[in-house]
């Protein structure tokens, strides 16, 4: 590749990328999940309308699980574990036998109406029966749902990705004969299992690691957390687990330890699972070829309805009966199942495989993700009021985010007392700091509290400051002047211009 044809191509991905941004902010307006316009912008870049050629399925089977690696473990660092400890078993049944009861009714239901032989109708079950936390969740954010119904939810997705995997390899690579049912059983078991510990361990691993080991950058530590999240995944696949529970476990052990830099790495992981998101779902936009999407509309209409309307709700039904959980509930959960980047990587498999008629699924699970995210992603709000999950004047949950200081006008300063300085036995209020600088921490032994105007400071006090850029050297002065002549610095003439004689500032 010379560097013009380099140029061309970081020009055209800056483009994309920058559109599907844009998308994603239209969708968030509109109240839809951000996929539908991601693949919208690789269907436009393609070699139907741009012009874009991209027919690579191996390549965007490589690439769109490794993606899908990304998207787990940033889900798993974002999933608050006592929102979800306790649903931990009826979520552990819908993504397992949830998952079966799905594959079977849904691959039932293609072999009775389009008449496709058992393999291939059991493969497409398989494909669409994994739900997608990341098109549920874009709609669900601003609702007032129960934290029951949320935890369920995205407990049910981070986990069901394993067991569709495992059962489209299997249906995949069995061209000829299916294997019986206890094979493949142990097959999920083996890899459900191994991939659970291998997950738990390397998460554990991981915490240990970055509490202890000191690294020379803040910005390595959210590189190093996500990093363990991708060893994890790779070190399941390497020995025939599942990669994609052991990322999503090992994410959720980490985003849930005490570990230094926190918040900066779930911003890290929260924009790397943007990235990947955007990516994926180009790529596959990229990958469907317009012209022969016609053919595929009345199969994905038959297969959508069969899921939507009857495995769906037969598989939540059986799996959370013994849970006593409300049928409206119930309810809201089956037809909040939406499909999204998982069925269409796992599309890819059988076309690698050279399955027969794997293109004509790839279309069949296209059409059936566009078609039925548009139908439920808009009307999950009018759902929830109908079937009074979401009640008027009911708590939400409020996101919290931290805001960067550029975006408040503001410097943050921090401040020791050492030995012999005059702003030890000072009182915050006789600091006299030009406002709006204001102390907001204190660090006295070890131990952080928040000042009062009456606080004494103390040597060895360590103190945060927040202050205006335009103040910020009047603070710094007034600071140095106290820290040499104490509270009368300024009766006495000094004015703490030179540089600092009695306090340490950054």
């Amino acid at each position: 590749m010379t560097l013009q044809q380099l140029y061309l191509v970081l020009l055209v991905g800056g483009v994309v990328l920058m559109a599907s941004i844009a998308a994603a902010r239209t969708a968030h307006r509109l109240g839809l999940p951000s996929l539908l316009l991601f693949l919208a912008v690789g269907v436009i870049a393609g070699e139907d309308v741009i012009g874009i050629e991209f027919d690579d399925a191996q390549l965007a089977q490589s690439l769109g699980t490794a993606g899908l690696a990304v998207i787990l473990v940033e889900g798993g660092l974002n999933t608050h574990w006592p929102d979800v400890r306790r649903l931990l078993a009826p979520a552990g049944v819908l993504a397992t036998a949830g998952v079966a009861v799905s594959v079977a009714v849904t691959g039932a239901g293609a072999h009775y109406l389009l008449g496709m032989d058992w393999h291939l109708a059991l493969l497409l079950g398989a494909i669409v029966s994994s739900t997608d936390a990341a098109a549920v969740f874009a709609v669900l954010r601003s609702l007032p749902l129960p934290r029951r119904t949320t935890g369920l939810l995205e407990a049910e997705s981070g986990f069901n990705d394993a067991p569709t995997i495992i059962l489209v390899l299997v249906f995949s690579t069995a061209v000829a004969d299916l294997p019986g049912p206890a094979v493949i059983l142990g097959n999920v078991v083996y890899q459900l299992v191994v991939g659970a510990l291998l997950g738990l361990a390397i998460g554990r691993i991981g915490v240990a690691a970055l509490r202890h080991i000191a690294l020379p950058a803040p910005g390595l530590y959210p590189l190093a957390t996500v990093g363990f999240g991708i060893i994890a995944f790779a070190a399941g696949g390497f020995v025939n687990a599942s990669g994609i529970i052991a990322a999503y476990l090992a994410g959720l052990v980490l985003g849930n330890s005490r570990l230094p830099h926190r918040a900066a790495t779930r911003s890290f992981a929260e924009g790397a699972g943007w990235l990947a998101q955007i990516g994926l779902f180009v790529m596959l936009g990229l990958l469907v070829d317009p012209s022969e999407l016609s053919s595929a509309i009345v199969p994905a209409l038959a297969v959508g309805l069969v899921l939507l309307l009857i495995a769906r709700p037969v598989s939540v039904a059986a799996c959370l009966l013994p849970f006593r959980t409300p049928w409206r509930e119930q309810a809201f959960i089956s037809w909040a199942g939406l499909r999204g980047a998982v069925p269409i990587v796992l599309a890819t498999f059988p076309i690698v495989a050279a399955v027969e008629g794997a293109r004509h699924l790839l279309n069949i699970v296209f059409v059936l993700v566009v078609v039925f995210t548009l139908v439920q992603g808009p009307t999950l709000p009018a759902a929830a009021r109908v079937l009074r999950i979401a009640r008027s004047g009911a708590v939400r949950e409020i996101q919290v985010e931290s805001a960067p200081l550029d975006v408040l006008d503001a410097d943050l300063l921090t401040v020791t007392i050492p030995p012999g300085s005059r702003l030890h036995g000072v009182a915050v209020f006789e600091l006299r700091l030009p406002p709006p600088a204001v102390i907001t921490l204190l660090v006295r032994g070890g131990i952080t509290q928040v000042p009062s105007p009456d606080t004494v400071l103390a040597a060895g006090d360590e103190l945060l400051l927040v202050t205006t850029p335009a103040t910020r050297q009047a603070t710094e002065r007034r600071l140095r002047a106290v820290g040499r002549r104490g509270k009368l610095a300024r009766w006495l003439g000094e004015h703490g211009r030179s540089e600092p004689a009695g306090g340490d500032t950054e």
